[in-house]
């Protein structure tokens, strides 16, 4: 294998000579609209962001490649004389429209490739070189069923400024007019389709360290990167994902570029209100205020992006000064809020200050204001008891928002729950998720002597029933079936007791926790008088306790039994049960009631079971989780700790979930732990709280957890002439962040490096080391893939999070003349200079076209005799040579077979 550096060189000089003519795209995305029709009809918009200086590169006109194996020029559309627009700091804005009819609905990748990125860019190496790839998945739904489809437009330009050592923050802020669901995730920038560009690092990795960090929001598009360390450009890339009933149909991704200044200047502040939840009808209205503590004191621009802005009905306003002004800067937003906003999205908006430090423009400060728009509740529900064993419930007529434009608001749904639920009206969470509810009615708007109304006849004496309404509000597709929808507020709850002629049960509380002596309380209430007629079913009364080992919905292992020769004396409400295995089991039970003379019983108490507590140990806490089954509503938990020192069980938190984690512990210690429920079944008559405790659940901490996932960068001589040692070989340079600089562990003993030479190839341990860098010399060129994981003194070891590759760089160049004429120079014919290539097949003809050499080995090394060793005369001699290179896919034939002629002189 030979290499000659200089000829590299000289050739990359070549090109960057060239392609310096035709370089200049700084950023870029792609929008899609459907049109009004809901057809297959789509017009797409390319945005790109150009170096304007670069005029001989200008573009009036883009490829788009639709993804269904046609494409189309997109023509320049702004700016005057649709020449672009010029926005200073040497960018120009280019939009490019086109439209294209599809012939089916499906899913399309849609395009466009610009050669080539602007010089420079710190991140990505040759970026003079580098094409940028941009592109837009787009889903046609299908318009009866699924309503139409626009993908989201970004508000926020993708050209940003900051300085070195200050925090930058960015936010694409897209919009989406159909009101679908948003998520951001950082992706690697692209130069061809699925191809990631070559030895691309996230600007954080250059001059990496603790104080050099990225993250991106992905609910909320925000981009912070703290802090740059060194000045240039640099470009990321953000996908837009676009979610409609929890499906993902749409991703755009934008390529976008931040330029970073050696500047002694810090951004400005944006002050003024946070993230709100308000009901449809309300007035917003709040000031904004930009400073800036620079001297000498700056002047500010204050803007105002954001989807309320551009709504057709009832939009919002922003006032403030148009351009540049003296600080403060203080503009006012306003909106008033309709029905027809409602949404279980957030609307965004982001108010931008930007000083004047390099005229034009500086640093920005951004502030982003999240809005939901929630639908009022139904008002004034009552639930009563009618004559024919049914619950009728009914609410207020007119409801607030029901002559919503477009038939926005859809209808009613009821949910019932057994027992109560009176948790706190949260405006930012409408609906009913998760509080235990059951919808029993889809669909209902009917009405009864002016109000709405429902009934419940699905229901069973003695059981107390809780009820709540929704409004629901929904778009609708041309088929008139609902999408995104969207739920209001909850209604107050209503409860009611049907005839409780039947016992309840009130307690299931674990008293001894034990493998064979383990117990439980149960207790239960009698039913109420006035509900059981005693002349129709008189004395004996029976209670029978029934049991399960588990959680069983209807336990039926009769364990105890006691009557009473009258309904005054039926006052055995408590039995404790003994011989349990508490540690490994809940028990379920419920309570028969007879009456006399009576096989069956006249009724069931609703089941309950013991709470379960499960604990599991990790790194210095207890992960703490519990199952219950219970007829009332366990509204709070208290998690209690046995005390290392006193043995005493002492409470160390409260929650509402069924879960909690207990953490700070010591390792290799044992802690033991129980839960204390408080519930209630909502009624009156019935004692409040109810209190049940767990079984005792313990477990040992331990170092379980691996350090977090180290940042991994490879650099080879493909990616920079410089990674060449000594003796002129080629390695591939690995280099990681800390854990320590990623999440602060510190827990790291070491770094195990995996290596496969192919792609999709099994990865193997090379080398095991403490260091944060490594030099690996492959066997076959330097394609390769790698990942780097972190490990602790204990063993445990991070996982794969991400596998990088780099390829080889293969050089194949033919001289066009040698003298085998035995005096010691330029003897053979070899090629120069090649690297990285595998095998050829090479085929030397005289001039009459008769075969006199062949070889496959790549040092070719002829030297002027035929392959069964004659002389050969001086003359010309033509080849033909097909080139198998090393890459990382493994052997791969280039594409042209190399084709010439050859001088021999002697």
């Amino acid at each position: 294998m030979r290499f000659y550096l200089k000829n590299v060189l000289l050739i990359c000089f070549l090109l960057s000579s060239f392609f310096a003519q035709a370089t200049h795209i700084r950023a870029g995305e792609i929008i899609i609209e459907q049109l009004e029709d809901c057809g297959l009809t789509i017009r797409a918009t390319v945005v790109t962001y150009a170096k304007a200086s670069m005029n001989a590169a200008d573009e009036d006109s883009v490829t788009v490649e639709w993804g269904d194996g046609s494409m189309s020029f997109a023509a320049r559309i702004n700016g005057p004389g649709n020449k672009g627009e010029l926005i200073g700091n040497d960018i120009r804005l280019n939009k490019y429209e086109v439209y294209h009819t599809y012939a089916a609905r499906s899913t399309y990748k849609i395009s466009t490739t610009d050669l080539n990125r602007n010089d420079g860019i710190v991140n990505i190496p040759n970026s003079v070189f580098i094409p940028m790839y941009i592109w837009t998945t787009y889903t046609f739904l299908n318009p009866q069923f699924q309503g139409c489809n626009s993908t989201p437009v970004m508000l926020q330009p993708p050209i940003d400024f900051g300085c070195v050592g200050k925090k930058f923050t960015h936010n694409p802020n897209a919009y989406d007019p159909d009101g679908d669901s948003l998520a951001y995730v950082l992706t690697t920038p692209l130069y061809g389709e699925n191809v990631p560009v070559l030895g691309y690092v996230y600007p954080n990795q250059i001059n990496p360290g603790p104080n050099n960090t990225l993250s991106l929001d992905s609910e909320t598009g925000e981009f912070v990167w703290n802090t740059p360390q060194q000045a240039g450009e640099y470009n990321i890339a953000i996908l837009v994902i676009e979610y409609r009933n929890g499906v993902a149909i749409d991703t755009t991704m934008r390529d976008m570029q931040i330029l970073i200044e050696t500047c002694d200047n810090e951004p400005p502040t944006v002050q003024t209100n946070n993230d709100t939840c308000v009901v449809a009808g309300t007035l917003l209205n709040f000031g904004v205020v930009a400073t800036d503590v620079d001297l000498p004191i700056q002047q500010l621009q204050l803007l105002a992006l954001g989807g309320p802005l551009l709504l057709e009905v009832s939009p919002a306003t922003f006032t403030a000064p148009i351009d540049y002004a003296d600080q403060p800067v203080q503009g006012q937003f306003e909106w008033q809020t309709t029905c027809e906003h409602i949404s279980d999205q957030y609307y965004s908006v982001i108010f931008k200050a930007k000083d004047d430090y390099f005229g034009n423009s500086g640093l920005s400060a951004l502030k982003q204001i999240r809005i939901k728009i929630v639908g009022p509740p139904p008002l004034d529900v009552t639930a009563i008891p009618d004559d024919n064993d049914q619950i009728v419930l009914s609410w207020v007529s007119p409801y607030a928002c029901e002559a919503a434009e477009e038939d926005y608001f859809r209808t009613f749904t009821v949910w019932r729950k057994e027992g109560s639920n009176q948790f706190p009206l949260d405006t930012c969470a409408p609906g009913l998720a998760g509080k235990g509810y059951t919808k029993i009615s889809p669909d209902t708007k009917e009405m009864d002597a002016g109000r709405y109304t429902f009934i419940d006849g699905n229901i069973q004496k003695g059981r107390t029933y809780c009820y709540r309404v929704l409004a629901e509000f929904a778009k609708i597709s041309a088929g008139g079936h609902p999408y995104n929808i969207v739920e209001s507020l909850p209604s107050n709850e209503a409860c009611v007791q049907l005839g409780r002629d039947i016992p309840l049960l009130t307690k299931v509380s674990v008293t001894n926790t034990d493998n064979t002596n383990g117990s439980i309380q149960i207790e239960w209430t009698k039913p109420l008088s006035a509900d059981l007629d005693t002349l129709q079913n008189p004395g004996d009364y029976t209670y029978e306790v029934l049991q399960e080992t588990g959680m069983v919905a209807a336990p039926n292992t009769a364990i105890y039994t006691t009557t009473s020769p009258s309904f005054a004396q039926a006052n055995d409400t408590t039995y404790h049960q003994n011989n349990l295995n508490t540690i490994a089991n809940p028990f379920s039970y419920r309570i028969a009631f007879y009456v006399k003379g009576a096989s069956t019983p006249l009724g069931y108490a609703s089941p309950a079971a013991s709470i379960f507590l499960s604990a599991a140990p990790s790194d210095k806490k207890v992960n703490l989780s519990w199952q219950e089954m219970v007829p009332w509503d366990n509204f709070s938990y208290t998690i209690y700790r046995e005390n290392l020192t006193t043995g005493i069980f002492d409470s160390i938190g409260t929650t509402t979930d069924l879960s909690y984690s207990d953490e700070g512990l010591e390792n290799n210690q044992e802690y033991c732990y129980f839960i204390r429920s408080f519930g209630s079944y909502g009624v009156t008559d019935i004692y409040s709280p109810l209190i049940n405790d767990s079984q005792e659940a313990c477990a040992t901490p331990k170092d379980d957890v691996p350090p977090c996932h180290p940042m991994l960068t490879v650099n080879n001589v493909c990616l920079d002439n410089n990674i060449i040692d000594l003796a002129g070989n080629f390695y591939n340079l690995l280099s990681w962040t800390h854990p320590a600089s990623i999440c602060g562990d510190m827990d790291v003993a070491g770094f195990n490096i995996y290596y496969t030479p192919t792609q999709g190839g099994d990865l193997t341990i090379i080398e095991t080391i403490t260091d944060t860098s490594y030099s690996h010399y492959p066997d076959l060129g330097i394609a390769g893939c790698y990942a780097v994981t972190a490990f602790d003194i204990i063993g445990n070891e991070s996982s794969i999070d991400s596998i990088t590759c780099v390829d080889n760089c293969p050089i194949y160049e033919l001289p066009n003349a040698f003298t085998p004429n035995g005096d010691g120079q330029n003897d053979v014919f070899i090629p120069y200079p090649y690297h990285f290539i595998a095998e050829i097949d090479m085929q030397i003809y005289n001039q009459w076209g008769n075969l006199v050499f062949t070889t496959k080995e790549p040092d070719i090394n002829w030297d002027g005799t035929t392959s069964n060793g004659v002389e050969l005369p001086t003359g010309t001699y033509f080849y033909t040579c097909t080139v198998v290179e090393n890459r990382v896919s493994g052997l791969v034939k280039q594409g042209d077979v190399l084709k010439g002629f050859i001088e021999l002189v002697r």
